[in-house]
């Protein structure tokens, strides 16, 4: 087994290829990291770097045992992180957004119940926007977003709220008196585009590419927001398949709401990211799990 001092050393190395930075960053000597990676090399049998007076280069053994290494720290730490946290109970901040007016009574009721179960943990609750759901995800300005899936990219569920799809038209469109309609129906109508920064997957749930049957979507113009892209389906710029919520919180003169009768349903939930699965987290999930179906 090697020891801790000893994987710390290699790996810093490995990212410095520099003998000097590396026992800086270390707050020891060249000389102790030069003998720890010799130590290392007797041990395995070959050279793990490449060194001369100039460069410092990884071997292709020393590449793999780099790659083998990193998770495996990397889950240490985290496990080290989870004991401590566990162990001091839930405290610190957490921050929290919804994202779409209808789920944010889920996100409040699962705040209240959180607060409730642990008083030591500030929550900050915040509107998450289109255009920076995700962002804020991945800079860590928000620790967990009630969003509708799919959220590619991201650890999400339960999912906490279903409804069924509609069709955003314009009052006057032909569909518009219609009693339910079909998603063969979005081929034969342009159809409104998310922006750009939406998640991939979430746009291909929305606004496929496809009908069920194959036949070629025509993409229409692109909206930066959601009420911008209901504005461009009021003025007869294309269609636009949403959940059956729009209508309660998005009522619009201009706009009608079509059933989709074959469309599955649309669900919501929690989405945080991967790497910040945190006790905190963990428990807003839960707390939002057990107050599902509230309200």
């Amino acid at each position: 087994m090697l020891e801790r001092h000893e994987v710390e050393t290699f790996l810093t190395l490995a990212e410095e290829l520099h003998f000097g930075r590396t026992a800086e960053r270390l707050r020891v000597t060249t000389g102790r990291i030069s003998h720890v990676v010799k130590k290392l090399e007797r041990r395995i049998g070959a050279p793990l770097f490449e060194r001369t007076s100039r460069v410092v280069r990884l071997t292709p053994i020393g590449h793999r045992l780099a790659d083998d290494l990193r998770p495996l720290v990397a889950g240490m730490e985290d496990a080290v992180r989870r004991a401590v946290e566990a162990g001091r109970g839930v405290t610190g901040e957490l921050r929290v957004a919804f994202l779409g007016e209808w789920t944010a009574p889920v996100l409040l009721r699962a705040v209240n119940l959180f607060r409730e179960r642990h008083p030591d943990c500030e929550v900050h609750v915040h509107e998450a926007q289109l255009a920076n759901s995700r962002s804020s995800l991945v800079d860590g300005s928000i620790d967990v977003l009630i969003a509708a899936y799919p959220f590619d990219g991201m650890a999400n569920g339960p999912a906490l709220l279903s409804e069924g799809r509609v069709l955003a038209v314009a009052a006057g469109h032909p569909l518009a008196g219609a009693e339910s309609v079909s998603l063969e129906v979005l081929a034969d109508h342009p159809v409104v585009q998310y922006p750009a920064v939406t998640s991939a997957e979430f746009k291909r749930d929305r606004t496929p590419d496809r009908t069920p049957s194959g036949r070629p979507v025509p993409r229409g113009p692109v909206g930066n927001t959601f009420s911008e892209m209901l504005s461009l389906v009021a003025m007869g710029r294309g269609v636009l398949p949403v959940g059956e919520h729009t209508r309660r919180y998005y009522p619009r003169p201009d706009v009608a709401y079509v059933p989709i009768h074959d469309a599955p349903p649309i669900r919501r939930g929690p989405v945080w990211r991967e790497t910040n699965t945190t006790e905190r987290v963990r428990e807003f999930v839960r707390a939002a799990a057990d107050t599902a179906g509230r309200g």
